[in-house]
């Protein structure tokens, strides 16, 4: 009994204890607004209306910004982490990096060459083709939106919508009006009044596969001049009865004399800049 009886106390001392830290609490926030609730009463007579419950865009666009209108710089350090790590799935998707790794792939296998140059080599030379083809479309996101949702001039739904249409005009001027009939007709859709209607979900799609039949179509006539050679060569060692030798061997050094010869890197890379030479 004595045992119950404590507990029954302590239970009561803990509430009591709660209850006075909450009285004091209340009475020292009620010290600290009455001044300011008293001044508002005795300048305000009338009894100012009720606000409304914020929006929920007006959230949104209060977390997404600073105080002084400009994106915060929590929201910058996201989206900065955003975009690292989807760069690498948009420069596949929505640049001419696929089109130029694909045509230095099979230059390279034209050749005969399985590892040279690497594969780090041609990515990286992809990578900066593609920057110095798509810098006019970066500068123009940069200028359009970029700059004035960093300086607080548009919010970023905007600056998203301005962002768009560069990257909408390169895609659309580099994407047969076929493949976008088959995306659509894939998607179930009906077909859009013109092509810059076209959603981006059936762009994307539709400009890789012009991209990919694009960079065939050069690959096939790289591989012209290296089969031509090669079926030399086989031709040269048959008739000399050289069964045993490899034709491979003797004609990469001939494949690689005629590529350096008629300055093939040079060539390669030009054809590859003046396919987007109308959209830059």
């Amino acid at each position: 009994m004595m045992a119950r009886h404590a507990l029954v106390s302590d239970r009561v001392g803990h509430r009591v204890a709660i209850a006075s830290t909450a009285a004091t609490l209340l009475g020292l926030g009620l010290a600290l607004l009455g001044p300011t609730l008293t001044a508002s009463a005795a300048t305000a007579p009338t009894p100012a209306p009720t606000p409304s419950a914020p929006s929920i865009d007006g959230l949104v666009q209060s977390v997404l910004n600073g105080p002084n209108g400009g994106p915060s710089d929590s929201i910058l350090v996201i989206i900065g982490i955003t975009l690292l790590s989807i760069a690498p799935s948009l420069i596949l998707m929505v640049s001419s990096f696929t089109k130029i790794f694909v045509v230095l792939a099979m230059t390279r296998n034209a050749l005969g060459l399985q590892t040279v140059p690497p594969n780090q080599v041609l990515a990286g030379l992809a990578l900066f083709l593609s920057i110095f083809i798509m810098w006019p479309v970066v500068s123009n996101i940069n200028d359009a939106a970029l700059q004035p949702y960093l300086h607080g001039s548009i919010d970023l739904q905007h600056a998203v919508t301005l962002a768009e249409a560069p990257l909408r005009h390169f895609m659309l001027a580099n994407t047969r009006q076929e493949d976008l009939a088959l995306m659509t007709r894939a998607a179930g859709r009906a077909n859009p009044a013109s092509p810059s209607a076209v959603s981006l979900s059936t762009l994307i799609p539709a400009f890789m596969i012009s991209q990919l039949r694009s960079a065939f179509i050069i690959g096939f006539v790289i591989f012209i001049p290296f089969l031509i050679v090669d079926i030399v060569v086989s031709s040269s060692l048959m008739a000399m009865g050289m069964m045993m030798l490899p034709p491979v061997m003797v004609s990469l050094p001939f494949k690689i004399l005629l590529f350096v010869l008629v300055d093939g890197w040079g060539l390669l890379v030009t054809t590859l800049v003046g396919s987007y030479g109308g959209t830059r």
